[in-house]
Formats: structure tokens, C-alpha cells, sequence
């Protein structure tokens, strides 16, 4: 019980006895990386270590051969957001976003829908930025800022440090049910700091070893008052880039943190209250394995199907060269109106109807509507391979 302070290994840190008002509570205070006694990496830990890199180094194969990398890229980032919000009571689907961008839904998102397009904006800005500024403080407030925008913990200082207490519960609990209590705000600049500085530590630890220390140690020390959970699962995927283990964004653990949510917690708190990184870390290498491996045949199917579409549309004839260019052009907006293909394509909005009628026919686009009128289509195959882990 967080509140009483019980743990029983200080490997990690310690809980420290704080007051507010009347009533006492023990916060977390972590000690800084790396873990002491130093971490038990024998042959289980070497071989999950070597089965995630060899996951890893074949999915960036894989990425090599996407003909346009950046629509694939642009659309991993969409599910990424879509799962790690989830993660955090987000009812938002990949439709409705989709939807939003192709401007088929009103032009203001709703309130869970700016959370997953602000999302992919911190995404994509902060693998901008870490081409110049290397993972930092400073970074992760820039980032932060991004995130919050405009939404529901927009109220929360964007890109601020915290400066009063926070805690981890069920919706609506209070910090008297709290299940973990972070450092206190005086901790907190000191904690980040420490972090910040074994992130750029040269050391012998494997690298995906750092990233999962990495992660685990930002939950913690859950810096702002919002927005910990993205912020810290965005952080594993700007390292990876940093460190040049992918050249493309294409590994979110989002998908796995989901799928084994109550590990996913339950491991994090026991590093805290027992110090077991090892365990945590088994999980983690895990995790990067199990995506790694799913994105790579994701990857392959995708192509597998981009290559049947492309030859069932250069065998249907004169359209063929229009109908080439919308089908690149599904694979970045999958949702569509008419007037979509119109500017697009620049052609005349009587020939956008009739390409959209032409691949309706042919079984790639789906009228979503049912009306005669303003309506819009689904590429339907890509959007099920997409869906994958999204509700």
C-alpha cells in the first residue's frame, strides 16, 4: 500500500513520508540509473536481447522495400497514437480520425479526437526535433506542449514541470486512494536531471536495455500532471531513432503495453516496490520483439496487397494511370470524398466520380454513406490490416 510506504527493496529507491494538510503519504522517490546492484544479465536476458535486435534488424529490412516509406511511416504514427490513447481512456477509433483528416467529419475534432491528432503532431515534431536536439528536458517540454494542446489536460501548464503533487489511480480517485504516488515536486527537476544524464551516459549497457530503464524510470518519476503515459511510450520510439536502431518510426509498443495492460502496470510497480528491473526488463525486450515482428508482417502484407491492387488496375485498361495515382494516394488517406480525388489528381470532378465508381467496382474503395450525395469511401483492404490492435 502505497500510502504506508512498504516496500521491500530499496534497489530502486525508496518511498519518502510527505504532508498535506492532515493527511501523511509516503511518495516514491527513485534512485538515479543505472540500477544498483548492477543488473543480472544472463543467458535468458543476452538471448531475449539477441531476439529482439534480429526483430528489429528485419523490420528495418522490411522497411527498405516500402515504394514510399513515408505513407507507411505516416500511418504507423496514426495507429501508434491511436493505441497509446486508448491506453489512457481515449474513445477515439482510427475511422474517426481518418475521417477528420479527409475532412469528412466537421472541421473542429472532437475533444478525443484533437487528443490522437495531437498525438501524431508530437510524434511527428519531436522526430523532427531529435535530428538536432538530442533526447532531453528540454525536448520532452517542447513535446509535452504538442501533446496537451487544446485538450482535455490543456488546463495542466503544457510543457511545465509539475509543481504539486500527483498520483496514479481509477479515474476520479483521490491522492488518499492513490495506487502509486510519484516524487514530490521538489524531487522532480533533480529526478529528470539524472535521467537526462544516463540517457547521454556512455556505458556498456546494450542499447534496448537503456531504452527499457529509460522508459520504466520517466513513469516514474511522472514529471507533469498529464500526459506521462504518451509522452513516456513516445520516448521509447525517439531513442530508438536517436540511436539510429531504426532509420523509420515503424516500432510502437503501444499495441503490446495494451494488449498486457495489467502486466504492463503491475511490472512497473513492482521495480518500484521491489526492485525486480530483470523482470520488467524480460517484458520489455519482449514487447519490442512481439511489435517488431508484427510491423514486419504488416509490412509484407501490405506490399503483398499493393502489388495485386497495382496489377489489377494496370490490366483494367485506359484508367489505368489515373487509377495508379489514386491507389498511392489511398495509402496515405484511406478515407475519401470525391472531391478528394479532384484535387488530388487535378482532374475534373465528373472523372473523380467515375475513378471512384472504377475502384468501387473493382473492390478496393467502399461507399461508407449509403446516400446519394456527399458521399465518401474506404479502402477497405488496407484499413483492415490497419485495424489490427485498435478497438
Amino acid at each position: 500500500m502505497t500510502l504506508l510506504g512498504r516496500n521491500t527493496s530499496d534497489r530502486a529507491g525508496r518511498y519518502l513520508r510527505q504532508l498535506q494538510g492532515d493527511l501523511a503519504y509516503y511518495a516514491f522517490v527513485p534512485k538515479p540509473l543505472p540500477p544498483d546492484p548492477s543488473l543480472i544479465l544472463d543467458t535468458g536476458m543476452v538471448r531475449l536481447i539477441a531476439d529482439a535486435s534480429l526483430a528489429l534488424g528485419r523490420l528495418e529490412g522490411a522497411s527498405e522495400l516500402l515504394p514510399n516509406p513515408d505513407l507507411f511511416v505516416a500511418m504507423y504514427v496514426r495507429k501508434e497514437a491511436l493505441v497509446s490513447s486508448q491506453i489512457e481512456g481515449t474513445q477515439a477509433s482510427l475511422d474517426e480520425l481518418l475521417e477528420f483528416e479527409a475532412r469528412v467529419r466537421p472541421a473542429e475534432p472532437g475533444a478525443q479526437i484533437r487528443e490522437v491528432v495531437n498525438y501524431v503532431d508530437a510524434m511527428n515534431y519531436g522526430l523532427e526535433r531529435v535530428e538536432a536536439l538530442p533526447v532531453s528536458i528540454r525536448l520532452l517540454r517542447e513535446i509535452h506542449v504538442k501533446l496537451l494542446q487544446g485538450t482535455r489536460g490543456g488546463e495542466r501548464t503544457p510543457g511545465e514541470l509539475r509543481t504539486t503533487q500527483n498520483w496514479v489511480g481509477a479515474p476520479g480517485s483521490t491522492l488518499r486512494e492513490a495506487l502509486y504516488i510519484p516524487p514530490p515536486p521538489s524531487e522532480v527537476v533533480r529526478c529528470l536531471g539524472e535521467l537526462e544524464a544516463f540517457i547521454h551516459q556512455e556505458d556498456e549497457l546494450p542499447m534496448l536495455i537503456k531504452c527499457g530503464l529509460i522508459h520504466s524510470q520517466f513513469e516514474t518519476i511522472h514529471p507533469f500532471l498529464d500526459g506521462n503515459g504518451r509522452l513516456g511510450r513516445l520516448l521509447v520510439t525517439f531513442l530508438l531513432c536517436q540511436n539510429k536502431i531504426l532509420t523509420r518510426p515503424l516500432l510502437y509498443l503501444s499495441a503490446f503495453f495494451k494488449r498486457h495492460q495489467g502486466e504492463y502496470y503491475t511490472l512497473l510497480q513492482r521495480v518500484r516496490d521491489e526492485g525486480v528491473w530483470e523482470e520488467w526488463l524480460r517484458f520489455f525486450l519482449r514487447g519490442l520483439r512481439v511489435v517488431a515482428e508484427e510491423a514486419t508482417q504488416n509490412i509484407r502484407a501490405i506490399l503483398k496487397m499493393r502489388e495485386e491492387h497495382r496489377v489489377l488496375l494496370v490490366s483494367s485498361g485506359p484508367r489505368s494511370s489515373n487509377s495508379q495515382a489514386l491507389l498511392d494516394y489511398l495509402f496515405q488517406y484511406p478515407y475519401l470524398t470525391v472531391t478528394n480525388i479532384q484535387a488530388k489528381l487535378k482532374v475534373s470532378f465528373g472523372t473523380a466520380n467515375r475513378l471512384a465508381q472504377f475502384l468501387q467496382e473493382k473492390g478496393l474503395l467502399t461507399e461508407v454513406t449509403g446516400r446519394q450525395r456527399n458521399r465518401y469511401f474506404a479502402y477497405e483492404p488496407y484499413l483492415t490490416i490497419l485495424r489490427q490492435d485498435i478497438v
